[in-house]
Order: structure tokens, then C-alpha cells, then sequence
């Protein structure tokens, strides 16, 4: 379950550094504190909730990592809706 939670903790940090890089209109809508640091504060709450799933899963909740799972599938459905241009 480890080894799951660290890949899709992969795909999660490449979709979000590809839709910070994208450009997307809706970037510059969001929140200052999106932007601070050029974008690394959200990568660092993208690295705190994959820390908390991975530490929650290997302390006996699996379902910390099933939880990250679908918050994994939801962000890649997101991030493809902003980088196609759909959104």
C-alpha cells in the first residue's frame, strides 16, 4: 500500500507542475497564495497530504490510501480538463 501511495504521489506532483506550467487562464484567478513562491506552496501542500496518507496508511487506516486514490483520479480528471483547454 506504501508502494501505491508513493506513485500516485508521483502523478500527483507531475500533473500539478504541468497545470502551474500550462498558463491556463484560470491560473490567475486563483488565490494569492497559490502563486506564492511561484506555485511551491501548493506543492508543498500537495507534499503534506501525501505524507498524511502515507503515514496514516502504514499506522493501520488503508483507507487514508484509498481516500488519496480517488483524490488522485479526481486531480488527474482536473488536471486534464485544464491542460486540454476544456475548462
Amino acid at each position: 500500500m506504501l508502494l501505491l501511495a508513493f506513485i500516485l504521489g508521483v502523478g500527483n506532483f507531475a500533473m500539478h507542475k504541468a497545470v502551474l506550467e500550462s498558463g491556463h487562464p484560470l491560473l490567475g484567478q486563483m488565490p494569492w497564495f497559490v502563486h506564492m513562491l511561484s506555485g511551491r506552496f501548493s506543492i508543498a501542500i500537495e507534499f503534506v497530504m501525501l505524507l498524511a496518507a502515507m503515514l496514516l496508511g502504514v499506522n493501520g487506516y488503508p483507507q487514508a490510501i484509498w481516500a488519496y486514490f480517488a483524490y488522485t483520479l479526481a486531480n488527474g480528471v482536473a488536471a486534464w480538463l485544464i491542460i486540454s483547454r476544456k475548462v
